[in-house]
């Protein structure tokens, strides 16, 4: 495989590219005005290139088990929490129950911990799940390529990894132990996945650990690399804030609600055929204002802990820290990773989509498009 984007990511940081200086350029301050004048060409171009649609899609959480220590995730190692890992069957329940919300589309995620989410697992998970989904992704601990092939063939077509913060000093002074803590190894995931055949590809910053606007311009010049690299699979961007957690961390650096939007259509007029994702993260009436602007993919309805949606799992729950159990099983539920703040049920969702002019799609993929059925 080629030089991942790694080995070109200081100069690309430091020389920034002529997209990613007009990308920069939109981002400093603006007034009221011009700001709108920047939020209808971004609506246009999403127009122009998605149409009236927005993709709709659900997380499904398999495990909060974790080996990272990071200052800022519920799930750390460094935190007591209740952890546990769904079954097979527990996984399709939790399914099932999103199949019956009516998603076709689902994001499996999980803590990285190589005992509990192993890739044997995951293929597993995604074979039983494949004739339930057309559509399903993975964000888990990131993999080599030939780790991620048998993947690939179980059902996974989408693949999603943040960098979490593109700032090196950041990046190690939060990620404190942990394969985690490989800043270069992370960074060049994306192009291992595609090297593995995902169809789709997912990036994206946590905004809150350094300052928005350089984790902005590193963002746009991994989106520049990964046009060039990745040309085979569609890329899509996504721009998390922090939220409460376990462990309490408070962000650093915070993205403004207006600059938050301003970086949406930032991001849309600069990089105009790339899918933008909205998260559950941001609250109900900040998602109304901005899903006509700029997204094209969005969740609804989340649970950011394992056996979230129909109580799987709470049989084997397990007060869990720095990988030892502190006690007998636990009463309750598992613990989140963070918590939402739009709680709307899905179908509630499509109906404010719906009433803004938008067509919530559930499902746009299927595998016999692409002749890619067993």
């Amino acid at each position: 495989m080629p030089q991942g984007f790694s080995a070109t990511f200081d100069r690309a940081i430091a020389n920034p590219s002529p997209t990613v200086r007009a990308f920069l350029k939109l981002l400093e301050p603006l007034p009221d005005a011009a700001l709108e004048r920047l939020a209808a060409r971004s609506a246009a171009a999403t127009r122009r290139h998605f149409g009236r649609t927005m993709r709709l899609f659900a997380p499904l959480y398999l495990s909060n088990e974790c080996i990272n220590s990071c200052a800022y995730c519920g799930f750390s190692r460094e935190n007591a929490i209740a952890r546990v890992t769904l079954e097979i069957d527990q996984v399709e329940k939790e399914a099932r129950h999103l199949a019956a919300e009516g998603f076709r589309n689902v994001l499996l995620v999980a803590g990285e911990h190589p005992k509990f989410v192993s890739g044997p697992y995951l293929a597993l998970c995604l074979s039983r799940l494949a004739g339930i989904f057309p559509s399903l992704a993975i964000e888990v601990a990131p993999m080599e390529t030939a780790e991620y092939l048998p993947l690939v063939r179980a059902g996974a077509e989408g693949l999603v990894v943040y960098q979490e913060t593109y700032h090196r000093e950041t990046y190690q002074r939060v990620h404190l132990a942990g394969p985690k803590k490989d800043f270069d190894w992370r960074l060049d995931c994306a192009e291992r996945g595609h090297e593995a055949g995902f169809r789709r590809i997912g990036i994206g910053a946590l905004f809150g650990l350094a300052d928005w606007r350089f984790e902005a311009a590193a963002l746009a010049a991994h989106l520049e690399h990964l046009q060039r690299t990745c040309w085979k699979s569609q890329l899509t961007v996504s721009l998390p804030r922090l939220r409460p957690a376990a462990g309490g961390y408070e962000p650093e650096h915070p993205l403004p609600d207006r600059e938050f939007l301003q970086l949406v259509c930032a991001l849309r007029v600069t990089f105009p055929a790339v899918g933008i994702v909205l998260s559950t993260r941001e609250p109900a009436a900040l998602r109304d204002l901005v899903a006509p602007l700029g997204v094209t993919m969005m969740s609804a309805g989340s649970h950011t802990e394992p056996g979230g949606y129909t109580g799987q799992g709470k049989e084997n729950l397990h007060l869990v820290r720095r990988g030892k159990i502190l006690g007998e099983t636990c009463n309750g539920s598992a613990t989140e990773q963070f918590s939402i703040s739009d709680a709307r049920p899905a179908a509630e969702v499509g109906g404010v989509l719906r009433n803004l002019g938008l067509e919530p799609v559930w499902k746009d993929w299927d595998a016999a498009l692409a002749g890619t059925q067993s």
